[in-house]
C-alpha cells in the first residue's frame, strides 16, 4: 500500500491502549487530572453532577472524531483539493494490492483486500450523500466513523451481520454470536459469562425466538433506541464514585477512584493525559 493506514476496522470495532500506570494515579501525573476535573465541572460549583460528565463525555468523544478525521486527511486528499474522492481513497489504501495483484495472490492479504475493498466502497457510496464519488470532511467523517451518523446506521448493522455469519446465511445464530467473543476450546467447558451470554441471547437478543437473529435484531441489540451511550457511562461513573450518595462529586472522590475514569471515555481511555490544557 502507498500511503493509507489500511482496510478501515469493521464497525463494530474499537481499540485503544491500555493506560500505564502513570496515567492510572492521579499523584504521579502531577496537576492534570485535577485540571480535567476543573473542566468536567462547568458551573464551577466544586461539584460534578451526572449531566456535567455527561456533557463532558460528548465533547470527549466528538473531539476524538474530529482528531481521527484530521490526522488521516492528508493521506487521502492526494491533489490537496480539501476532498476526498473514491479513487483517491482506493489507491492510498489499496493501491500497492492493485498494481501488484501477484505477489498477494496465495496469501491471507489476498482475501482482506478482495474482500474489504467492495465493503470500503459500499460503505463510502453511503457516506456519499449527493453521489459524486467525492467526500467531504463530514462526509468522510461519516465513512471513518458511520456509527456517528444516522443516515449509516444500516452500513453498520450489515457489516455487523457480515462479521459474525460465519455460514453465510445471512441470520447471526446463537453459536455465530457466541463465537465473535469467545474461543471455545475443544471439549473445554465455556465460562460462566459465556452461560450468561448464551441466556442473553435467548431472552433479549433473538426477539421472536427463532433461535437467530435477522438485521431488525442486529439493530435493536448494536443501535438500541433511546439509549444514550455517554449518559449510561455518566450514571455509571457517579454511581461507582458517589462515596456519600449525593448524587454528585466531589474533585477528591473522583481523584479517589481515578482508575475508573482513565479506563472510561470521560478522559479519551487515558489519552487525554497526555494532552496539554488548551487541547482538552
Amino acid at each position: 500500500m502507498t500511503g493509507g493506514e489500511g482496510p478501515l476496522p469493521t464497525a463494530k470495532q474499537a481499540t485503544c491502549s491500555p493506560p500505564s500506570s502513570r496515567e492510572r494515579n492521579p499523584r504521579r501525573r502531577g496537576s492534570r487530572p485535577r485540571k480535567i476535573v476543573d473542566r468536567i465541572d462547568n458551573d464551577g460549583d466544586g461539584f460534578v453532577t451526572t449531566e456535567e460528565l455527561k456533557t463532558w463525555i460528548k465533547r470527549v468523544q466528538k473531539r476524538y472524531i474530529f482528531d481521527n478525521v484530521a490526522k488521516v486527511w492528508k493521506d487521502y486528499d492526494r491533489d490537496k483539493d480539501d476532498k476526498i474522492s473514491w479513487e483517491e481513497y482506493k489507491q492510498a489504501t489499496y493501491g500497492y494490492y492493485l498494481g501488484n495483484p501477484a505477489e498477494f495472490h496465495d496469501s491471507s492479504d489476498h482475501h482482506t483486500f478482495k474482500k474489504m475493498l467492495p465493503r470500503d466502497e459500499r460503505r463510502f457510496k453511503a457516506a456519499d450523500l449527493n453521489g459524486d464519488l467525492t467526500a467531504t470532511r463530514e462526509e468522510f467523517t461519516a465513512f471513518l466513523h458511520p456509527e456517528e451518523f444516522e443516515h449509516m446506521k444500516e452500513i453498520v448493522v450489515l457489516e455487523t451481520l457480515e462479521d459474525i455469519d460465519k455460514n453465510g446465511d445471512g441470520f447471526v445464530d446463537q453459536d455465530e454470536y457466541i463465537a465473535d467473543m469467545f474461543s471455545h476450546e475443544e471439549n473445554g467447558p465455556e465460562p460462566d459469562w459465556v452461560l450468561s451470554e448464551r441466556e442473553q441471547f435467548n431472552e433479549f437478543r433473538d426477539l421472536n425466538k427463532d433461535g437467530k437473529l435477522d438485521k431488525d435484531e442486529i439493530r435493536h441489540w448494536i443501535l438500541p433506541q433511546d439509549y444514550d451511550h455517554a449518559q449510561a457511562e455518566a450514571r455509571h461513573l457517579v454511581y461507582e464514585s458517589d462515596k456519600n450518595k449525593d448524587e454528585k462529586l466531589t474533585k477528591e472522590e473522583i481523584l479517589e477512584n481515578w482508575n475508573m475514569f482513565v479506563g472510561s471515555q470521560a478522559t479519551n481511555y487515558g489519552e487525554d493525559l497526555t494532552k496539554n490544557h488548551d487541547e482538552l
